[in-house]
């Protein structure tokens, strides 16, 4: 017989499970097989894991929670509604609808608690890589030995179609090189796609694939087993050295009569019949959609005084850091804001109007270094081009895994080999770098950059066009960007390029025709 904290728990699996199915029955459109399969996995990370303040979803020290499998929208914005953000029962019932808070993928800024705009499968597990980038450089930077003030993980949930993409592949080989053990991948393992079950397509080996890239493996061979997911998200939590990959063995669609477990559950609703009978299935209403027990409610809301408490104790933490500390915690606090330090173009260098044999590329590199002393949030890299696109900061460190320096490395930045380091090298994963970037800036506390030659930035567009919808501070700094690059032949020599990035909208692009105008574009940059 089961104890009356198991019934609510799968009380509250179940209700974010029918809040998903009855909006996107009501939106006539959706996805809610992910919903279905992947609620319990999602609870027990929310409820039992995940530091957040729903009162407060900028808090800096939260945990980051990315859903990169974003077609799965309604499984986010079930838990952020039932666990207290500004995310109303209306607003769920909005789902899908032209200008409501619950759009078909999640949007950043748009909807409360949601932390990256998703959808685009392989972005948003890229882009956890680069939160967790933002949290060791953070941390590294300014936790002391009794005082952390940066100490949070990154979560993501992931599915087949989001491991199939490149982009993932680019990214999570990185993140085992640099060992960032605070990110945590749930993979929504259902072997199931839109068109059909994925044995069609993809039928790899996913933890040796991730062990060969030097992840954590762990796996859950039952979805629904909330003991076993806790226990295994405990065990990657424990793990400090290596990012860790959960396989959940989950049921697409669970509790469907005729679609649970099939490729029809995925994209589609499931149609009033199904509905009903998913609900006899699994011991709910169904005379009432959009039902949530007062019970589930009030455990979930629970949320709210926990997520309040945890950030009074980190402000608690932090006057005292700030009194031990104070200019490292003016810093954090500026950077944290998104402000730039006083004084910070004092040492542009300055050109003379006739300067016309001087490389822009090297006045860039000019620029990055005169800012590099006054902004250490200014990070980022090369896809293996910083020799030649000149984008790093020399004698500021290589972000790399301080554990695991290697002997007689060459091509080093200059500085030290740690998680203090600011020039990250990214090896040739343009579209990783891209993504990278977009996780970097949304973390907050960091302006990224990136380089490489400008042709190779169609690599990188997917990425970029994101970056331009949700608003994000990041800058790429593109070399070799004319037919001049002649020996190299037609594959190194951009011709559409610039109109094609200047048709993305919200994307500034500058094209500097001397020094001057090179400093300017920096300048105009980082005010923007």
């Amino acid at each position: 017989m089961r104890d009356n904290a198991e019934q609510l728990t799968e009380l509250s699996i179940n209700a974010v499970r029918f809040l998903a199915v009855d909006a996107i029955e009501k939106a006539h459109s959706g996805h809610p097989g992910l919903p279905m399969g992947g609620a319990a996995m999602t609870y027990v990370l929310w409820m039992r894991h995940l530091k957040h303040n729903p009162a407060n979803p900028k808090w800096v020290d939260r945990d980051r929670f990315v859903l990169s499998a974003g077609h799965g929208s309604m499984l986010l914005y079930a838990m952020l509604h039932l666990t207290g953000y500004d995310l109303s029962l209306e607003d769920i019932k909005e789902f899908r609808k032209w200008g409501s808070k619950t759009p078909g993928h999640p949007e950043f800024p748009h909807t409360p608690g949601v932390e990256v705009t998703t959808g685009p499968l392989g972005q948003g597990i890229s882009n956890a890589v680069g939160m967790a980038i933002a949290e060791a450089y953070l941390s590294a930077r300014y936790n002391q030995p009794d005082k952390k003030i940066v100490d949070h993980y990154t979560y993501t949930i992931a599915g087949d179609g989001d491991l199939m993409e490149g982009v993932s592949a680019e990214a999570c080989s990185l993140a085992g090189h640099l060992g960032l053990g605070k990110l945590i991948v749930l993979y929504d393992d259902n072997k199931i796609s839109l068109a059909g079950s994925t044995n069609l397509s993809f039928t790899e080996d996913v933890g040796k694939r991730f062990e060969a890239y030097g992840w954590h493996i762990l796996e859950v061979k039952d979805g629904n087993d909330t003991d076993a997911i806790d226990r295994a998200l405990r065990s990657a939590k424990a793990e400090k050295n290596r990012p860790s990959i959960l396989s959940v063995r989950t049921q697409i669609g669970y509790g469907a009569p005729t679609k649970a477990g099939r490729y029809q559950s995925h994209g589609a609703p499931l149609g009033e019949e199904e509905v009903k009978k998913a609900k006899e299935n699994l011991g709910w209403p169904v005379d009432q959609d959009f039902f949530v027990p007062g019970e589930v409610l009030k455990h979930m809301r629970g949320a709210l005084d926990s997520g309040r408490e945890r950030e009074s104790q980190w402000n608690s933490s932090f006057e005292g850091y700030s009194v031990a500390c104070p200019d490292l915690a003016a810093e954090f606090e500026r950077i944290m804001k998104g402000e730039l330090p006083e004084g910070w173009d004092a040492e542009l260098p300055v050109y003379d109007k006739d300067a016309r044999d001087v490389s822009t590329r090297k006045v860039s590199e000019s620029v990055m270094q005169s800012l590099a002393s006054f902004m250490p949030e200014l990070i980022g890299g090369t896809a293996d081009l910083n020799p030649s696109t000149l984008a790093w900061v020399k004698g500021y460190g290589d972000f790399q895994n301080p554990d695991d320096a290697p002997d007689g490395v060459q091509g080093s930045a200059g500085g030290e080999w740690s998680y203090k380091g600011r020039n990250i090298h990214y090896g040739v994963r343009e579209h990783a770098m891209g993504a990278i970037t977009n996780g970097l800036a949304l973390h907050g506390g960091i302006i990224p950059f990136t380089g490489t030659f400008f042709t190779f930035s169609d690599y990188m567009r997917p990425p970029m066009r994101l970056a331009a919808l949700m608003g994000l501070h990041a800058i790429y700094v593109f070399s070799h960007d004319s037919i001049g690059v002649g020996e190299d032949g037609p594959t190194h020599q951009p011709v559409e390029h610039l109109m094609s990035l200047r048709n993305i909208p919200d994307m500034t692009v500058i094209r500097p025709a001397d020094a001057t105008e090179t400093v300017e574009a920096w300048r105009f940059a980082l005010f923007h």
